[in-house]
This record gives structure tokens, C-alpha cells and sequence, in this order.
């Protein structure tokens, strides 16, 4: 088994992010890929003009690459923030807005998962009012998803990089994805397993593997120490991988790393080109 034996998408919003955003799609597909995934591009508006999304649906139709997954409006990202649906007031409504916007782009490409980031503490705010609110939103969130035919993913950052984010275990984002499932009924909140920022928070990965692998509905990868590829870091990602497959994720696998000083495009050696 190994690298070879998994299916990977590219995430443009940290790789290829030398070039416009318009030419990165057809920048994967130069590099062997077929998928690519991406936050959601525009951080500061959640509804962009309808010339914008064409654009980009356009660039991504004529590379011959498919969207896989898409974030919801999530704020400065990267940056200062971690999302927006548990932030009351502007963040929050902004979310809201682009509940539809995101659901539409991603249908019309035929995208089935739209990942919905949690959001920072806000201090002087009671973490339940965050926690009720947040519960709200991906309510509606995962209503959208289901509406397009596709699943909503939650995700675990990580403490140390994300530090007032409150989903930094993969025990509370299976509880959140729990919550949704059972608000809605729609069974489709599924979770994000970043085998990076789980690392960075010291779990047992082969546990978390074996405990969540069938509530998992997307993966992303990235080494640590440095969030670079495959091999400049420590962890064992073939093997962790690999025992995916073993506990029956069929999924594809994100390529969320950096690059470094390189071009992108010179920092996939590690994976044959068939297995791109």
C-alpha cells in the first residue's frame, strides 16, 4: 500500500498560491492532478459579485479539474480568524449570507462537501451564547449542504496555532458533528480529519483513526513539524493512511501543506504522478 494507493486533491488556498487564483486550477492539472479544493476564496465578502464566481467556475471547467470540496465564508483566512458561525453580530450575519452563495458555487460544479469552520472565543462573550449560536448556523448550513446533495464537514484545528478556537480535538468535532446530525436529522455532518493540526495537538493518531474513521467524511494532510510535505516532517503518513483505507475511508485525501520557498508545482516529488 502507500501514497500510491490513495486518491489526492490539491488545496489552492495553500498551494499554488505563487500564481492568481484564476491560474491555479489549470496549475494543478499541469502537475498530474484531477481534484483541487479550496477555502472560500474571497475573505472579504462572503456574496461576490456573480461576474467573480463565474470566473472562477470557469477556470476551474476549463482545466479539467473538479472541485471536491469548498469552505464557507470563514473570515481572514489565513490570518487572524478561524471562522465565523459562532461570532455574533457582522461575522455571523455574513455566514448567513453566504449559507447559499457557497452551496450554489459548489452545485454548480458538482462539489459534494462544504467544510464550515467553528470560530475563534470572543472575549466578553458567554461561550454558550457562541456554542447556541454556532448550532444555529450549521443547522443551516447542513440543510444547504443536503439541499445540493452534498455533506457538511466539521473540522479540529489545532491549540497551539488556533488558540482560542474551541474545536481542537477530534473528540469535541465528532461531538459537534453529532449535535448537527441530531438537530437536523439529515445525517449529513461528517468530519474533517486533519491529520496535521491532530498531530499538533499531541493525539494518538492510530486512535483516532480506529474510533472516527466511519464518521469521517474528508481528510487533508500536511508533515509535522513545518505543515510541509510528506517526508520533511516526522509523521508517518503512509501508515496513517493507510490504516484509513484499512478501517474503510474511500475518500480522497487534501494536499493542505506549504510549499516553502519553492514553487508548488516542485513540491510533489514525493508522489508519483500516477497517483495524482
Amino acid at each position: 500500500m502507500g501514497f500510491a494507493d490513495q486518491r489526492f486533491n490539491v488545496n489552492l488556498s495553500i498551494l499554488f498560491t505563487e500564481l492568481p487564483l484564476l491560474e491555479r486550477p489549470a496549475a494543478a492539472a499541469a502537475a498530474g492532478f484531477s481534484a483541487v479544493e479550496l477555502w472560500w476564496p474571497w475573505v472579504d465578502s462572503p456574496t461576490p459579485e456573480r461576474s467573480e464566481l463565474d470566473a472562477l467556475k470557469k477556470a476551474i471547467e476549463d482545466a479539467g479539474v473538479r472541485l471536491t470540496g469548498l469552505n464557507f465564508y470563514a473570515g481572514q483566512l489565513p490570518g487572524p480568524d478561524r471562522g465565523a458561525l459562532s461570532i455574533p453580530g457582522e461575522e455571523s450575519e455574513k455566514f448567513r449570507a453566504n449559507i447559499d452563495v457557497a452551496a450554489d458555487f459548489a452545485a454548480s460544479l458538482g462539489c459534494t462537501a462544504l467544510n464550515a469552520l467553528y470560530g475563534n472565543r470572543v472575549d466578553g462573550v458567554d461561550p454558550a451564547e457562541q456554542d447556541a449560536l454556532a448550532l444555529e448556523n450549521l443547522t443551516l448550513a447542513a440543510r444547504a449542504a443536503d439541499r445540493v446533495g452534498a455533506i457538511l464537514l466539521i473540522e479540529a484545528l489545532n491549540r497551539p496555532e488556533s488558540p482560542k478556537c474551541p474545536i481542537v480535538s477530534a473528540a469535541k468535532a465528532i461531538e459537534i458533528v453529532d449535535k448537527v446530525n441530531a438537530a437536523t436529522g439529515l445525517g449529513n455532518a461528517r468530519f474533517l480529519m486533519d491529520l496535521y493540526h491532530l498531530s499538533m495537538n499531541d493525539e494518538d493518531l492510530p486512535a483516532v483513526i480506529e474510533a472516527y474513521a466511519a464518521k469521517t467524511g474528508h481528510v487533508q494532510i500536511a508533515d509535522n513539524p513545518g505543515r510541509g510535505a510528506p517526508g520533511t516532517g516526522s509523521l508517518p503518513l503512509e501508515e496513517l493512511l493507510d490504516q484509513l483505507r484499512e478501517a474503510g475511508y474511500d475518500g480522497l485525501v487534501g494536499l493542505e501543506y506549504k510549499a516553502g520557498d519553492r514553487p508548488s508545482a516542485e513540491s510533489f516529488e514525493w508522489l508519483p504522478r500516477e497517483a495524482r
